[in-house]
């Protein structure tokens, strides 16, 4: 089920970023991030793990434990996709500003 909605949020950010006006862009694109973080969220496993930390005394821990690497990863890639996302904001619109369209390819018969 994870993997399907997965692929539902691809699917709607890939179509939101095709449709030509700049405010379905910008949502399309932070729907994207949600998409790639819930993709390596349902790669690294939903397992509960206690927290990758070797007692004193001990020299490795016999029980599974959770993997830091994915959760590192989707903590960079949130502030990833938020600097993205807020630029490309500040970009629309500064363009709207200049050139009062929002529509893509009205922005592009004006050149």
């Amino acid at each position: 089920m994870l993997s399907a909605l997965v692929g539902v949020l691809f699917a709607a950010s890939i179509y939101l970023m095709l449709r030509h006006s700049t405010v379905k862009i910008l949502i399309g694109l932070s729907l994207l991030g949600h998409a790639a973080n819930l993709f390596v969220f349902s790669a690294a496993g939903p397992h509960r793990r206690d927290p990758p930390v070797i007692p004193s005394g001990e020299e490795a821990v016999s029980h599974p434990v959770a993997d830091p690497l994915p959760q590192a990863l989707i903590l960079t890639a949130i502030v990833i996709t938020f600097a993205v996302v807020v630029f490309a904001v500040v970009l629309v619109h500064r363009t709207h500003q200049t050139t009062g369209v929002r529509d893509v390819d009205s922005l592009a018969k004006r050149e």
